[in-house]
């Protein structure tokens, strides 16, 4: 995410550590390469234009020409500057007071409407609301199986009359369906095209009509740059949306979209798509994401994550075991299984403080290889896992046949979990290392 954005406005700050003071000419040329890096990511120039004056006119102040760490000045004032661009205020998803909440997602072919009305209503189901999938896009071939597939893995119901009832009459079924059934959340998945055109539109505004939707949300794809920005235009002038939700986030490595759309359609980026998994969108936060193009981490979505995976009784249990010095290879095996609900492990390195996009793309996590040592423990039997010293030649042999992998990496495994009981030994020893005391020890594998 962001990765060429991030690389190019560091080397336009670089221009400004090595020195002491700064000069309306040093500040002139760091701004050139700003504004060089924001072009080069597809950011509109009409954004550029206002962020690089609304930079250089604060830069030029007091506050950076005399201060004492200028180059530390002028990192916080495009942090604050890409906030402002972005929206400084989160904007939630609008409940409506009488029930259900109509949320309508409109978009063209291929931004991920299917997907993310599914990923929405897993979002809000986990909590505690009764979400209701709608399947309007009676075109596309598969479309309406689409979605019965999603709301089947996410356990929350579709309401479809199939391909041969209008988009608009089945919009109005749902609703009254959902008053029937207590459904409180109305999640409308509507047809795209590959391009705007009047039949869309009429359709949308027709179904927009019927329904009086509590919120508009548009999909766009952020991988199409610029064009995501017209497409936003387009669709705010015809339907006057709510919110954007910007998906496929996690593999665009310019940015412009996320920079550009706030600015130029006047309404919230609410949601990013940042991966395939049902799981894998976020609530949008402007001030959180100027921190990760700027590489200063995220700390809050990467608390908020952990705290979603982070199961407290167990978490209890396991520091009991620790204590006891009591922790077993099934207790390794459940560490993964945390890890793994956090999501996908270079997005979470990427959020952490002084490991940019920049240094993520250089960071290759072998999941693969977490994948081979959860396989390697679960071809253990219930007695290995819990005595790993009882683990001979013989048996080893028959752990790698069982895991599809060799006794060379079950003896990495174990050689490795030794070094973390000792490690855990330490830590529950608080007389010697002064590091457990009373406070709660969460184990990060």
């Amino acid at each position: 995410m962001f990765q060429n954005l991030s690389e190019k406005l560091n080397n336009a700050f670089k221009k400004f550590r090595n020195k002491g003071k700064l000069t309306e000419a040093d500040i002139k040329a760091g701004m050139r390469e700003i504004k060089l890096a924001l072009l080069e990511a597809d950011v509109n120039y009409k954004v550029v234009r206002e962020f690089v004056n609304s930079i250089s006119a604060r830069a030029l102040g007091s506050e950076v020409l005399e201060s004492l760490l200028p180059a530390q000045q002028i990192v916080k004032i495009v942090n604050d500057e890409l906030t402002n661009i972005m929206g400084r205020t989160q904007s939630k998803l609008t409940i409506s007071s009488k029930p259900p909440t109509i949320v309508m997602l409109v978009g063209l072919q291929g931004a991920g409407k299917t997907t993310h009305a599914g990923k929405l209503a897993g979002m809000y189901k986990k909590q505690g609301k009764r979400p209701l999938l709608v399947a309007c896009d009676i075109y596309r071939p598969a479309a309406i199986k689409q979605l019965e597939v999603v709301g089947e893995k996410l356990g929350i119901p579709v309401f479809s009359m199939g391909d041969k009832v209008s988009p608009v009459k089945i919009a109005e079924e749902s609703i009254a369906f959902a008053r029937r059934e207590g459904h409180d959340m109305v999640f409308i998945d509507t047809a795209g095209r590959l391009h705007i055109d009047e039949e869309l539109m009429n359709e949308l505004k027709a179904i927009k009509a019927k329904v009086e939707p509590t919120e508009i949300l548009l999909t766009v794809d952020a991988m199409i740059g610029q064009d995501a920005v017209n497409v936003a235009e387009s669709f705010n002038n015809l339907l006057d949306i709510t919110g954007v939700i910007l998906t496929k986030l996690d593999g665009d490595t310019r940015g412009g979209a996320a920079l550009s759309i706030r600015y130029v359609t006047g309404k919230p980026i609410k949601f990013i798509g940042v991966g395939e998994k049902l799981d894998a969108i976020e609530s949008f936060h402007s001030d959180r994401m100027a921190s990760r193009i700027l590489g200063m981490g995220d700390v809050l979505s990467l608390i908020e994550k952990a705290e979603a995976a982070y199961d407290s009784k167990k978490a209890a249990e396991l520091e009991k075991k620790i204590r006891q010095q009591a922790f077993t290879l099934e207790d390794y095996l459940e560490q993964f299984s945390q890890l793994k609900n956090m999501g996908n492990l270079e997005q979470l390195a990427g959020m952490m403080p002084g490991v940019g996009p920049g240094t993520v793309k250089d960071l290759k996590i072998d999941e693969k290889m977490l994948a081979r040592q959860e396989a390697i423990i679960k071809s253990m039997t219930k007695e290995e896992r819990e005595k790993p010293e009882i683990i001979g030649a013989s048996r080893k042999r028959r752990i790698a046949r069982g895991s599809g992998t060799s006794v060379e990496e079950v003896n990495r495994l174990l050689r490795q979990f030794e070094q973390i009981k000792k490690l855990l030994r330490q830590f529950s020893n608080p007389s010697k290392t002064g590091r457990f005391g009373k406070g709660k020890l969460k184990f990060p594998l």
